[in-house]
């Protein structure tokens, strides 16, 4: 039903190679959570834990992150985000 891009997913983590990556799911996809945590830790070397707090979009980013030591945050949303070069 869902396409959660996970090859997308799996080859960036590869590209950058981080040790902890933290998902964030809006509460629509948060039941997908376990077997994206389990795709990604079988496919790469990186350990996934998941935020089950709200997401209410990009700009909902979680606080201490340099705390728990985590390297990439992956989040999903319904749209797509685009970062633009300035």
């Amino acid at each position: 039903m869902f396409n959660l891009e996970l090859d997308r997913v799996i080859s960036e983590i590869k590209k950058r190679k981080p040790k902890q990556v933290l998902l964030q799911l809006p509460d629509g996809l948060k039941q997908k959570a376990g077997f994206v945590v389990d795709v990604i830790e079988k496919e790469t070397e990186a350990h996934a834990f998941i935020l089950f707090g709200s997401c209410y979009g990009a700009c909902d980013l979680p606080l201490g992150l340099d705390i728990l030591k985590i390297d990439l945050l992956i989040q999903w949303g319904h749209n797509r985000f685009f970062k633009e070069k300035w």
